[in-house]
């Protein structure tokens, strides 16, 4: 049986989220939600910090640094996907906590992990429509 494009994809973007997910959790992370999807956007990891902040956490996973490697692929149009989703998130919530928005990159051999990698302003014309305090 040949296995198609899309399953190995998704497999090793699963076992990229795997990978983070535990180096996350070995940082202090506390596991939240896992692949938080609504209409317009997805997020790979919440994950709550030590002192109440949600990091809303994009994985990306290159086999080599061509294209400037995991963490500039990263676009302005994927940070646009994740702040619509983190917004969507957000308002299932009673309030809002401090957030961010962290990059796991993994290259081989390498796993970068960058906090703070872009905010609510960063990749959108105007910014999402709320404000983390």
């Amino acid at each position: 049986m040949i296995r198609s494009f899309k399953t190995t994809t998704t497999a090793r973007g699963a076992a990229a989220e795997d990978r983070a997910l535990a180096y996350l959790l070995r940082q202090g992370l506390a596991l939240v939600v896992r692949n938080y999807r609504c209409k317009g956007g997805e997020i790979d990891l919440v994950m709550r910090a030590a002192d109440g902040t949600l990091a809303f956490v994009e994985v990306r996973q290159r086999s080599g640094r061509a294209f400037g490697g995991a963490a500039a692929s990263v676009t302005p149009a994927k940070q646009r996907r994740v702040l619509r989703a983190a917004e969507h998130y957000l308002g299932t919530l009673d309030h809002t906590p401090p957030c961010r928005f962290d990059v796991v990159a993994l290259e081989p051999g390498h796993l970068a992990w960058l906090p703070n990698a872009f905010d609510q302003n960063t990749g959108s014309d105007d910014g999402a429509s709320w404000a983390a305090s």
